[in-house]
């Protein structure tokens, strides 16, 4: 149960969260989680598995570093910054997977803008959870992430489905098609981000 310390921490900010977009925001972005998750096995194949070992590391001290600064940057305003920021990271990962060839290279700063949002995750929950104090905002938020998750990932398969329908075989073009639908939900992601919080 967070102490009151730790409500003054989050809440005493220049910008108020306002729940019922953030909680839209939830949703759609679990949605893009559900789409993406399956496409990741695909972009991530040329990777050296000694890769997954460093990168692993790397993003233990980095989330380490992040929990040390958990007095800092457990406010309002050091959510939205940090919030956006991770999604404007995954949508410079996604426009570089449109835009340039499939290759080593591509499957790498792909690999390293995805672990850099996960550096994050652990702080954007606890974050999540001190702001929506409320048993009855949790339970609606924790809904919209996991109906988001479930229609995101059903709507990959129905996706990969229908384009094979069409001819389309392989699988780094089904991946590189999924993109468009992942690149529409970021934008959208972005947008209700920025409808989240209003300054006080």
């Amino acid at each position: 149960m967070p102490s009151n310390r730790d409500h003054r921490m989050v809440k005493n900010a220049s910008l108020q969260l306002l729940p019922d977009w953030f909680i839209r925001y939830k949703f759609v972005n679990s949605l893009f989680l559900g789409l993406s998750v399956g496409a990741i096995f695909t972009i991530y194949a040329p990777l050296d598995p000694s890769i997954y070992s460093l990168g692993g590391v790397v993003l233990a001290i980095a989330m380490l570093i992040v929990a040390r600064l958990y007095h800092h940057i457990m406010t309002t305003t050091w959510f939205f910054r940090i919030s956006l920021f991770v999604e404007v990271i995954l949508l410079l990962a996604i426009l570089y997977f449109l835009l340039f060839p499939y290759t080593y290279q591509t499957a790498l700063l792909v690999y390293i803008g995805y672990q850099t949002t996960f550096i994050f995750g652990s702080y954007l929950v606890r974050a999540e959870t001190l702001l929506l104090s409320s048993d009855a905002l949790l339970t609606r938020l924790d809904t919209a992430k996991q109906l988001g998750y479930l229609i995101g990932m059903a709507s990959s398969y129905l996706f990969y489905k229908l384009i094979a329908l069409y001819g389309i075989q392989s699988n780094q073009d089904k991946v590189y098609d999924l993109h468009y639908l992942l690149l529409f939900a970021e934008v959208v992601v972005i947008w209700l981000i920025l409808m989240s919080f209003k300054r006080r």
